[in-house]
Parts: C-alpha cells; structure tokens; sequence
C-alpha cells in the first residue's frame, strides 16, 4: 500500500454547523426544530474529515475563539482528527442546515470576526511551520484578512504544494489580480464560481473544460477543476484535461460533497496518484457524500463500491 504523506487543512473562517429538521419553513410565526445535531465545520475541517475517513494522514490547522470555537475543537478532537489551533478573534461562527419535511434544505452562514491587520502574518507563520506535505486551504476568510493570502501562502510553500478552495474577495483576487511568484497547485471551483467568473453559462464539459484551460493559461493555478454538480468535475491543465461522472446515487444531502472531492482528491495526491486518479477518487467521494445526511461526510466503504463506477474520460 502507498505510504500517504501528511496532508495539513488550513482553516481560517471555521464554523460550529447546526443541522435540524422542520415540518415547514415559513416566515412569521415560531419555527419548532427538532434536536439540533453538533459537526465541527469549515472548509479545511470539512476536508481534514474526509481524509481521516478514508484513512489519511492529516493534521487539521483551525483559526478558532471563544466559546463556540473550544465546542467546535472538542468536537473535532472527538473524530479522532489530529488539530492544530491558531487563536483567532471573537467567538467561531456559526451555521445552520435546516431541512424540511419536503426534502429542502435551507443554509443559513454567519460571516465571522473581524481579523486585525497583524494578524494574518502571524497565521501565515504558524501555517508554514506546520507544513511538511501538501497543504490544502479551503473556505472562506475571515473579515479584515488580506485578500491575497491564499497567493502569498502559495509563494511561501513553493511548487506543487498548495490547494486552494475558496470564494468572494480571495477567489477574486487568485482569477483577477496581480500574478505574484508561485501559484497554487489545483484551484477547485463549483460551477456557480466558475460561470460567475467566466460571466456566462457553462452548459457544456467542452465549455467548462475550455474555461479552466483558460485560467491555467493566465497562470492562476497550475491545474483547475471546476464541479459540474450530479455530472462529475472537470480537470485541466497546461497539457490535458479530463471529466469524471459519478453513477446516479440516492442524495439526502449535497452538505459536504465539495469538502469530500477536495479531501479525496488530496488524498489521492498525497499517495503518489496521478491528477487524473485524484480526480476520480474526489468524484467517487463527493457522490459518497450526497447519500449521507445533514453536515455528513463521505463514508468510506461508500467511496470504495463506487470508485469503479465513476467514469473518467480524457478530453
């Protein structure tokens, strides 16, 4: 078997998610939930999850404070997760996934404290101190963080290193700004990002593959995937590109699909896999995770029985 090399998930803006159900969501009168039940979230933590679960070496990096952030490390600790804390400002967000008898799911996020200006060399410090292996940072960042973290962590650690998975002013910043020295490894985009980007539909692979060429041509990452929902992801680079489809499955939940492609793919890099290999385990991952319910992950044994099934093709 492969020997996986430590995998560090970054963390910046992590929240406590709360999922409950609810006969009907209506405004006006008192909702009664049910029993809320307690994950420990975030992108970076979400991802870490996966990897554990799937039997990787990871140590989990999460900016957290207050209150709710010790909950939300107890709770982390609690999966058997190895974390690494930063103390961050204020009290960890938090967020909600509140589902209805009729099967919609209704995703409620608070933003997160504001970080002071000193604040984000000291992460970027810790950070890289903590970084033997792959390094992957995915959610959003907190109020007041520089909007370029993500390219400057990506300077610091060098090639191949880093995995971004973000959005609002730091992707703006990866597709749009200035091109500094280094750039991330793999940009993962959902579709929604990718058609706001590219400022139309992308109703095609071909189009969504042509996209990401696009952005690996203007050195934004070294490879782009971008998600197509129930019909896989899409990966380039410089010199190919590939699709992965998953088979059809039952979804409860698409909480945490994009997480577990994330983790799945790293996952698979971080055994020695090539890019193509990391794509299809990250699509078997994310169908994985849409039969789980509420903030659920991928579960192991489900990835397993579908890796066969997921269909990579070159384009």
């Amino acid at each position: 078997m492969a020997i996986t090399a430590r995998i560090l998930t970054v963390t910046l803006n992590p929240a406590l998610d709360l999922s409950a159900r609810v006969g009907q969501m209506l405004a006006g009168p008192k909702l009664r939930l049910s029993a809320p039940h307690y994950e420990p979230g975030g992108g970076g933590v979400n991802v870490a999850r996966a990897i554990y679960a799937l039997g990787g070496d990871v140590l989990a990096w999460v900016a957290v404070g207050g209150a709710s952030g010790a909950q939300h490390l107890g709770l982390l600790q609690g999966q058997g997760v190895a974390v690494q804390p930063f103390a961050a400002p204020g009290e960890t967000r938090q967020s909600w996934a509140i589902t209805d008898d009729a099967g919609q799911q209704f995703r409620l996020q608070l933003p997160g404290a504001d970080w002071p200006a000193a604040l984000g060399p000291q992460a970027l410090a810790d950070i890289l101190a903590h970084a033997p292996g792959l390094v992957v940072l995915s959610g959003s960042q907190p109020p007041g963080l520089a909007a370029d973290f993500a390219q400057t962590l990506a300077a610091q650690l060098g090639p191949e290193r880093l995995i971004v998975d973000t959005s609002g002013p730091a992707l703006l910043q990866l597709v749009r700004g200035p091109r500094p020295a280094g750039c991330p490894a793999v940009l993962r985009l959902d579709q929604a990002e990718a058609e706001g980007l590219a400022g139309k539909p992308l109703a095609t692979v071909a189009e969504t593959a042509a996209f990401a060429r696009a952005l690996v041509a203007q050195g934004v990452a070294v490879r782009v995937c971008i998600a197509r929902g129930a019909d896989g992801s899409v990966l380039a680079d410089e010199a190919s590109a590939h699709h992965c489809r998953p088979p059809a499955v039952p979804v409860q939940s698409k909480v945490g699909a994009g997480d577990s492609f994330t983790g799945g793919f790293t996952l698979a890099l971080a055994q020695g896999q090539t890019a193509p290999e990391a794509l299809r385990l990250g699509t078997a991952a994310a169908a994985a995770a849409v039969m789980t319910p509420g903030t659920a992950l991928c579960r192991a044994e489900d990835v397993a029985r579908l890796l066969p099934e997921c269909d990579l093709a070159a384009l």
